[in-house]
């Protein structure tokens, strides 16, 4: 990456930076408009690509981690986030809440967001990949500091039954 980083990009590297987190922050050519894209990008499985949803929960916004080979369970969010009802924020919302663009979410930094969740799965896993900032950014870290820069609690947020089979396509 010899060329300056877009400014959203600069902001998650600054911040990796910043925390001395071992990171790798890495751009790709081709783009990871889908979870499916950003694993064969990485060269990962499905399940090491995070997922980060922005949800509107009672009028606050969270922002919920998940693999990239399940479904959030809106029941579950809401239940977790401590809200009555969670919904999936409109892109206009996510880019209000997070200053990221839908589908180059970072869990960090997010000023705005009051509550974040990582479901538990994601845990077992020595290094995950996550968005940094454009859909053509991905930074893998292990999952521990992950939990620690994104001040995420885990939780049970995933519909178990629709968990894709790796044989799945979507």
């Amino acid at each position: 990456m010899s060329e300056a980083l877009p400014a959203a990009v600069d902001r998650v590297a600054r911040f990796l930076r910043e925390a001395r987190v071992e990171a790798r922050l890495e751009e790709f050519s081709e783009g990871t408009p889908t979870a499916e894209a950003a694993a064969e990008a990485a060269g990962c499985r499905l399940a090491q690509i995070v997922k980060s949803l922005v949800f509107a929960c009672d009028g606050r916004w969270a922002l919920v981690m998940i693999p990239g080979d399940a479904r959030a369970d809106r029941t579950k969010v809401a239940a977790a986030a401590g809200c009555v009802r969670a919904r999936i924020a409109a892109a206009e919302e996510v880019r209000a809440a997070t200053g990221f663009e839908p589908g180059g979410v970072a869990p960090f930094p997010l000023p705005a967001i009051e509550t974040v969740l990582i479901e538990r799965m994601l845990l077992s896993h020595d290094v995950v990949w996550v968005g940094a900032g454009s859909s053509r950014h991905l930074a893998a870290l292990a999952p521990t500091d992950l939990v620690r820069l994104a001040r995420a609690r885990p939780a049970d947020v995933v519909s178990h039954n629709s968990l894709s089979r790796p044989d799945e396509s979507t």
